[in-house]
């Protein structure tokens, strides 16, 4: 008696199981990452909100029975603290507004046009990025020294040379996300408009700005983070306390006998709610897409 052998078609319940199980573990996963991931904030908000006796305790609890606004207080109560927070604001925004204006005008030439030189170009910004930050500080801080001698309002002590040196570092990874923004917009819409026609300016402010939105979204939020947080050139270059921002005056709470954890705590709170504010701001655009763009 010969026998047949056949492989069983999967079933559709068994598929259908395969699917729920793997889409349980992907949400779990997800669960588990973003609660790592909160928990430093969850704890930093904790912290800022307990007194000084639970800070320092030996015995830390995830949670306080007796709240306090004590050290948000004490941080208002820095001087110039009001003065640090404008700071850092206003070098934030600039940073944001000129790292997403020159990125688009970047990305639209290094895809839109042919021009020697344009792989190296994309390599060395590709360089850029790979240089440790602290390896270029002392350069820099003779660079924008002698710039200083030329343009004062960005030499040492000022606002302008933290703007300029945030904006190069903001720049490469500004302009890499957005070429793949731009090369991913097709042609032919720039040659109808052309067509019916409008000119460069019209094509890069109607057409080609809105399709690249979402990439000004992520690359603003990235600028902003990374002129917010800034430490070591603020540190660096601005040798007053009239011009210092937020991050370096943090030192503030440091002192040489015992760390005033709280205060640093509601300092780190106050400076998370701008970027938080941000983030809200701009998280439509980061969630949209290319699709629907083009219409019948």
């Amino acid at each position: 008696m010969n026998r047949t052998s056949a492989v069983r078609p999967v079933g559709p319940r068994r598929v259908k199981g395969n699917r729920k199980v793997s889409r349980r573990i992907a949400n779990t996963t997800a669960i588990v990452i973003a609660l790592l991931t909160v928990f430093p904030l969850y704890w930093m908000v904790l912290s800022a909100l307990k007194p000084d006796g639970e800070i320092n305790s030996v015995d830390p609890r995830p949670w306080t029975w007796h709240p306090t606004l004590d050290n948000f207080r004490d941080a208002f109560g820095v001087s110039g603290f009001g003065g640090y927070f404008l700071n850092s604001l206003i070098v934030a925004t600039v940073v944001v507004v000129l790292s997403g204006l020159v990125s688009f005008l970047a990305a639209v030439a290094l895809t839109r046009f042919d021009f020697k030189f344009r792989t190296t170009i994309l390599v060395m910004f590709l360089v850029a990025q790979m240089v440790p930050v602290e390896a270029l500080t002392i350069p820099l801080f003779f660079l924008v020294r002698d710039i200083g001698t030329v343009a004062p309002g960005f030499g040492l002590s000022t606002l302008g040379s933290l703007m300029l040196v945030n904006l190069a570092f903001s720049l490469p990874f500004a302009i890499w996300m957005l070429r793949g923004f731009v090369k991913a917009i097709p042609e032919s819409l720039e040659e109808a408009a052309r067509i019916d026609g409008a000119n460069r300016f019209t094509i890069l402010w109607r057409i080609l700005f809105p399709l690249v939105a979402p990439g000004l979204a992520a690359t603003s939020v990235f600028s902003f983070i990374t002129a917010w947080n800034d430490f070591v050139f603020a540190k660096t270059f601005i040798l007053d306390t009239d011009h210092q921002t937020l991050p370096a005056a943090l030192m503030v709470f440091f002192k040489p006998d015992e760390n005033d954890w709280g205060g640093i705590m509601a300092a780190s709170t106050l400076m998370t709610i701008p970027v938080l504010i941000f983030f809200v701001l701009v998280q439509r655009h980061l969630v949209s897409g290319l699709g629907g763009a083009v219409k019948d």
